[in-house]
């Protein structure tokens, strides 16, 4: 029988679950009794290991379950003991026959095994008396993803973002790992709030609407012909104007719905531009608060869209396990949709994550789908923002999965390609595809194709504003320390004298 949501613990006062019948937590029983041979506490050391912690970060509970009892010489009837959940339900997880879904559930097992809190950042109870391993003080409470999504934090997140309070350095600490695996899981689980507002305040019109949504479109407009430059200051200044909205205006349900959307295209966007400008730690701030006020919207495709910049920001910054994590999620909430070419730009990232990691079969198995998918056409289910995804993009990216997977000659066959089925309008894409492109020539050992390529991209570089683009070229500069040829030499030195001119 389900016991009362409202109980709390006896020991330590936290929330009981709801499948908890007795007065205390699995951890506080545990502690409350001398410890016996038959339960030890597993081992600080099998914390420390990789693969578990990987575990933890893609919230594998069967795999966090085998391996932590595995690791630490304990049997299932001790893990039972330790977690408070039964063996036969511990034995199905760790076949893969069960999931952990309830939040109470998870805090109970993770709590149970004394999971430090630097790994799991969720509110697990500490011992009585005592502290759970590797706890700190924790972030604000708002800022807690295991905390209900109600309006109060999306706007407060969007706030913090966009510098609607003191902007400290320590807001913008990238967030990886199970971290950011616990905002993507409660964004597909947590429950929606209403958002109508018949407080005292301007009343937000339809037109008033439609006008915030075309200054976003504008500023995206113009990102994808000259690249970001002062966008991440203007998108700033937008949203800040949409979040009062947000705060102080007067709306029923509906209004109140688009009115986040709206707050979640425009924060990621400016997450994009932050992001194109170098500032990646603000980048996925800005992203964060558009994954709540996504969820606030009601609009799964929004959220789906955030995910896919924020797997984007995770490959790009040495988290491309993050960045499958991310992916994974949002193509389960959108597959019931069939949005085709949605679908294909979440696997382009995917596929992009993987190659990261170095697994070409899962790499190119999804850039494989993405490709086969774009061929079906754009369905009414397609959101309207995603206009970009085009042929040229999908060989762009299955050129950058081969880059990375060391096949620099498959590289070179797909990013030309891209090159001639790419807008001409789309003028950063074409300038990163040829670095890209000549990266790929001279690891072909083709120096002087690879000085060809890499100067049209220069030369595309000096009249765009994009930090992300001149990054990719002092990279490749780097890269031909090595390379005697004239040609190499000839390039470095048309990206330094171009550097100096920056300065």
């Amino acid at each position: 029988m389900l016991q009362d949501e409202g109980r709390q613990c006896t020991g330590c006062g936290f929330r009981l679950s709801r499948y908890n019948p007795e007065e205390q937590c699995a951890s506080c029983a545990r502690n409350a009794s001398p410890a016996t041979a038959t339960t030890p506490r597993v081992p600080e050391r099998v914390w420390r290991e990789p693969d578990v912690q990987e575990a933890l970060a893609l919230w594998d509970f069967g795999q966090v379950s085998r391996l932590v009892r595995q690791r630490s010489s304990l049997r299932q009837e001790d893990m039972a003991a330790l977690t408070g959940l039964s063996q036969s339900f511990l034995s199905m997880l760790e076949a893969g026959s069960r999931r952990l879904h309830h939040i109470d559930k998870i805090v109970d097992f993770l709590s149970g095994l004394e999971a430090p809190h630097s790994l799991v950042r969720l509110p697990l109870p500490a011992p009585p008396g005592g502290t759970l391993r590797g706890h700190s003080a924790g972030p604000d409470a708002d800022d807690d993803p295991a905390m209900p999504w109600v309006a109060h934090r999306m706007v407060k997140a969007l706030e913090q973002a966009a510098g609607g309070r003191e902007m400290e350095r320590r807001q913008f600490l990238t967030v990886s790992g199970s971290a950011l695996t616990a905002y993507v899981h409660h964004w597909g689980i947590a429950d929606a709030e209403a958002l109508e507002r018949v407080r005292t305040g301007s009343n937000i019109t339809p037109g008033l609407l439609r006008q915030l949504q075309q200054t976003t479109d504008q500023l995206r407009t113009i990102d994808a012909s000259s690249g970001s430059g002062s966008l991440a200051d203007l998108g700033r200044a937008h949203l800040s104007v949409v979040t009062s909205a947000l705060k102080l205006g007067h709306y029923s349900e509906e209004t109140g719905r688009r009115l986040a959307g709206i707050a979640a295209d425009t924060a990621t966007q400016t997450g994009w531009f932050a992001f194109d400008a170098g500032r990646h730690d603000q980048a996925q701030s800005y992203l964060l608060a558009a994954l709540r006020a996504a969820h606030a919207s009601g609009d799964v495709r929004l959220g789906a869209g955030a995910l896919s910049y924020i797997a984007i920001h995770a490959y790009s910054t040495g988290h491309p396990r993050d960045g499958v994590a991310a992916i994974r999620a949002a193509l389960q909430k959108i597959k019931p949709m069939q949005a085709p070419a949605l679908e294909a730009m979440l696997l382009t990232r995917q596929a992009r994550s993987h190659a990261k990691l170095g697994e070409r079969q899962s790499a190119l198995t999804a850039i494989g789908r993405a490709g086969d998918l774009y061929a079906q056409g754009r369905s009414e289910h397609d959101p309207s923002w995603l206009y970009w995804i085009n042929e040229g993009e999908i060989y762009g990216q299955t050129g950058s999965c081969h880059l990375d997977l060391g096949d620099p000659l498959s590289a070179v066959s797909s990013l030309q390609r891209a090159q001639a089925a790419l807008n001409p309008t789309e003028r950063r894409t074409r300038a990163l595809v040829l670095t890209r492109e000549a990266t790929a020539h001279f690891r072909q050992g083709d120096a002087e194709a690879g000085a060809a390529t890499g100067h049209q991209a220069l030369e595309m570089a000096n009249e765009l504003q994009s930090a992300r683009l001149d990054d990719h070229l002092r990279t490749l500069s780097a890269e031909l320390d090595a390379n005697p040829t004239p040609y190499a030499q000839d390039f470095k030195d048309a990206v330094a004298a171009t550097t100096r001119t920056e300065k």
